[in-house]
This record gives C-alpha cells, structure tokens and sequence, in this order.
C-alpha cells in the first residue's frame, strides 16, 4: 500500500468517528424516551402524588379532631375550651385541604397544557374528576360535622343520633374517596417506573448490539490497513530491543512506501554508527575508563572545561618494585604488572571509581562528580583500598606460577595514600594529546600519604577529610604531618577495616595508641610511652608505635623548641 500513514490512520479514523456518531444517535433516541419517563415521574405524578398523600393526612387529622370532640361531649362537664380548640383545628385541617386539592388541580391544568413530554393524559383526566369528589365529600363531611355539633348541643338524642351515623358514613365515604385516589396515584407511578426501567434495558441492550457491531466493522476495517501499518512497527520494536540488548548487527528491512520505510533507514543508520562508536569505545577503553569514553563521545565532557570538584585521590605504589624487577625479564615484568593491574583496576571500577593513570608500578584513580555520588565517594575509595588490599593475597598465590619456583619468591606488598578535597577536573594537555585527570593539593597530599606508608611502617594512610567523609569504617590517627612541599599540617589517619569487624584487640590498641599520642603532644614522654609499650604488647608489630617510641627517645635527649606543637615534619617524598 503506497498511502502515507497520515491517510491510513485518517482513513480508520474517520470510519471510527462514523460509527461512533451512529451510536450516540441511537443513544440519544433511546434516552430520550427514557428521559420522558423520568421527567413526567419526578415533575408531574410524584409530586402529584405528595400532595394527594398530604390532603390524605390532613383529612385524618379532622378525623382525629372530630372523635376528640365526640369524646369531649360524652364527658359529664365538657370543657368549652377544649370542644373550641379541636372544633377549630378540624376547619383549619378542612381549608388547607382544600387548598392543596386546588393547587393539586391547577397541575392538572399545566400537566394537561405540557406539548414536550408524553404523559398518561387518560389517567390525568381521571385524576381531574376524582380530586373534586374527594373535596365534594369531604365538605360534606365537614358540614356532617357542623350538624352533629348543633344536634348534640340543641337537639333531642334521637336526633343526635341519626346526625353521628350519617357522620360516620360521610366519614367512610371520604376514606373510600381517598383509597380510590391513592390506588390510581399508585398505578400511575408504578407502570410509569416499570416502562422507565424497559426503556433502560432496552437502551442498553440496543447500545451494546450497535456497539458489538460498530466494533466488529472497526476491526474488519482496521485490519486491512495494520498489515501495512502495524507490521513494520513491530519489526522496528524488534530491532530496538534487540540494540538494547546489545546486538547491533540487526538490520531492519520494511517493503513499505511511507514514512515507516524511511524510519527504518535512519533506524539502520543509527545501528551503524553505534556499532562504529562500540568499537571505539571497546578500543580506547582499554585505555581510558569506558566512563570517561562514553562521556567524551555525547559530548558531555568539555573539551576545554576545566571545573571544581570536591573527589577523593588514590594513590598506590608496589613497595620495592625496582629491586623486583632487576630479577624479572621484560616479558615476566609486563606480565607482573599486567596481572597486579588487572586486579586493582578491577576492584576500583567494581567501586565506581577512575583509574586516571599508571605511572611505573604505581596506581592514580580518583572517585567524585559525575560518577560517584557526591556522598559516596571518600567511603567508596576506601573500601575499593581495603578490598585491594584482600586481593594481594590471590595475586601472591599467583607469584609460583609466573615465576616458575615456589621457594625464593620476592616478598610483594603495597602501600597506599588517599586524601579528599577539592580538585580541578577537566581535560587536561596539548592539542595533540590530553587526559581526563584531576589536579590540585589534594591530589599532591593523596601521593605524600602514599609515600609516609615507608616512614610509619602502615600500608593505608588517608587524610583527615577522608575520615570524616568515610566515618562508618575503622580508623586510627597516626601522626600530625608537615609532608614535603606543603605548609599545612595534616592530620593522618591509618584505614584500619569495616569498623563492625574490627576485633576487641585491635580497638584496645587504637585506644591505646591515640591516648599515647595525646600525651606524646603534651611532652609527657612516660605517659604517652606506656601507652605505646601497650599498644605493642597487643601488637608486638605494630610500626607506627615504634616509630613514636623512637621520636620519644630522641627528645628525651634533645626535647623539642618551645612552642612545639606536635606536628612531624617530613623532610623527605
């Protein structure tokens, strides 16, 4: 089909609407003659009906006036106000009944004058001949009343008596008058509410017919034209899934002369060129993080942007990897490294971070904004440490098989330093050649700590604003430091573990050793020896302590300058 897919679906469109119209009309007739129904049940033969209901009332209540009166005379000494009272109650329930009979009347009138609405207008002209009965019947009644009240007060008993029997008939005559009204009041409501539900059923039954049928033609139509239409949509939703997947060797072919055809030409395109992109990005992110990769090529990286950005820096270093490698040859040494590589690099992406470069057996990586979280990133590098750390022992296992001996092997280990603050982070180099990178104090600090690991014997040193951004792990203060090229100190801290898995020992020993160095600051040389004599009874290993103990002994014979404020100087990288 050569229709362009606005036609189509104008095309089903407009036969929907067609058949849509049809069924609101049929709807309209059916409702409407329901609508008659219910409009001459609530405006005419209810309200009819309440009014008959209230002249009913209204004529019981005279009645219940006249036997209070009855009863009023039968009493040795009737009360004159009493008999008055219910005398005058009984002609006041007497007039407004025969108002209400005359408004109920007047309805009729309107009712009979109505040209919009179809109404029952035999019953209503029957209605209008049985209301003026039941007013003719109850004024007789009425004077029936009036009669018995002068016979019994003037007249002989004789009298009085025929006058209440012919009160009583009046009295009967009035409720058969009545009775007759209600009962036709009654049919009047009932067959009218019966012929309103058919009516209903009858729409809705008609209603859904026309529907089924409307639908029906619907589908029959629609369905010459989806062949053409809804096929090659599904053909294209194929393909698309399967390029999320990650096949993007799909092609989408679509025999169509409309916009689809041209859809699926771009949609083939574009597989083109993501696969183009996919090379590049499995190329170059073997050397530069898929991240970084992915970012630069949406452009969503600046070329020349350069921002501020508080990160977490990463430094590692193998520890006497020179002397290591004077006895490896050149394919064992990339062999060495590649492998140490591979499993740290692992575990710093597994933790979201960049690894920014390599330099020699040293390891750069930096965790921040945009691809850690701004809250995360201190906790997540240091997990990515100690987790690195864990993964030394598989590498050390692996050492027998490189090397090809199992005794004599080079003792491997590694320290590392990390440090969190501000950063500029951009691309940085010439225009030929450039890197993803950070700079700044923080990453000098991050590569200082690294190199402190030698002088306190520990393997994870961090800066204080790690520690308090990664507080839920287990740390101990080591030192204040001055390293080199920095005026501020810093305190350092030594990454210990998770803190929940932090033994009772070595909580005992960091205790120990913190309230050692408070007392080492103090000059209180005994106190703060003791306490590091403490720490390496626990731990008879424990470097950092020995280190301290050596400084003890060292003032001890030259005490520091006046104003020392307990801060190590590191002259050295």
């Amino acid at each position: 089909m050569r229709l362009p897919i606005s036609l189509k679906i104008f095309s089903i469109t407009t036969a929907l609407l067609v058949l849509m119209v049809v069924v609101t009309w049929l709807s309209v007739l059916n409702f409407r003659q329901l609508n008659n129904q219910v409009r001459a049940l609530s405006d005419w033969y209810l309200p009819l009906q309440q009014q008959v209901a209230s002249v009913e009332i209204l004529i019981r209540q005279q009645m219940v006036h006249m036997e209070r009166v009855m009863m009023g005379m039968e009493v040795a000494k009737p009360d004159p106000d009493f008999l008055a009272k219910e005398s005058n109650g009984f002609d006041m329930r007497g007039v407004n009944a025969d108002q209400i009979v005359d408004s109920s009347l007047r309805m009729l009138g309107e009712a009979e004058a109505q040209q919009d609405i179809e109404l029952d207008r035999v019953t209503l002209a029957v209605l209008g001949k049985q209301l003026p009965a039941i007013q003719t019947v109850r004024q007789h009644f009425h004077m029936s009343f009036r009669q018995f009240q002068i016979e019994a007060e003037e007249g002989t008993p004789r009298s009085e008596k025929i006058v209440r029997d012919a009160l009583l008939r009046e009295k009967d005559t009035v409720d058969v008058e009545i009775g007759k009204t209600i009962d036709i009041l009654n049919k009047l409501t009932q067959d009218t509410a019966i012929q309103a539900k058919a009516e209903e059923q009858r729409a809705t039954t008609l209603n859904w017919i026309v529907t089924a049928i409307a639908t029906a033609l619907g589908l029959i139509f629609a369905g010459f034209v989806t062949r053409s239409l809804v096929d090659p949509v599904k053909r294209l939703v194929g393909g698309t899934r399967a390029v999320e997947a990650g096949d993007l060797d799909v092609e989408i072919l679509v025999r169509t002369h409309d916009e689809l055809a041209t859809l699926a030409a771009s949609f083939n395109h574009m597989v083109v060129g993501l696969r183009e992109k996919e090379r590049i990005r499995d190329t170059f992110g073997q050397y530069v993080d898929p991240r970084i990769v992915k970012s630069l090529l949406e452009n969503r990286i600046g070329a020349d942007k350069g921002e501020r950005q508080v990160m977490t820096v990463f430094f590692s270093d193998l520890q006497n990897f020179t002397r290591l490698c004077e006895g490896l040859t050149p394919d064992a040494a990339v062999r060495f490294l590649n492998r140490y590589f591979s499993l740290m690099s692992e575990v710093i992406r597994t933790r979201q971070g960049i690894v920014d470069k390599y330099i020699g057996d040293s390891v750069m990586a930096f965790w921040g904004p945009p691809f850690t979280d701004a809250a995360d990133h201190a906790t997540l590098c240091c997990l990515a440490a100690l987790e690195q750390m864990a993964r030394m022992d598989a590498f050390r296992i692996w050492l027998p098989e490189m090397f090809g001996v199992v005794h004599g092997l080079p003792v491997v280990d590694v320290r590392m330093g990390i440090a969190s603050g501000e950063v500029t982070v951009g691309n940085i180099g010439s225009e030929t050649s450039r890197g993803y990178t950070v700079i700044g104090d923080t990453v000098n600090l991050a590569s200082r700590l690294e190199q402190a690991n030698k002088f306190y014997g520990t393997r994870i040193l961090v800066s204080e604003a790690t520690r308090n951004l990664a507080g839920t792990l287990a740390f101990r203060e080591i030192d204040s430091l001055r390293v080199a090229g920095k005026l501020e100190t810093v305190r350092v801290y030594e990454l210990l573990g998770l803190a929940a898995e932090l033994s009772d020992a070595d909580r005992q020993r960091v205790q120990a050793y913190e309230a050692g160095l408070a007392r080492y600051r103090a000059q209180d040389w005994d106190a703060a020896e003791a306490a590091f004599r403490e720490c390496l009874a626990t731990e008879p290993k424990d470097q950092p302590s020995q280190v301290i103990l050596e400084r003890i002994a060292a003032f001890r014979q030259a005490p520091p300058e006046a104003g020392w404020d307990g801060v190590w100087v590191a002259l050295s990288k």
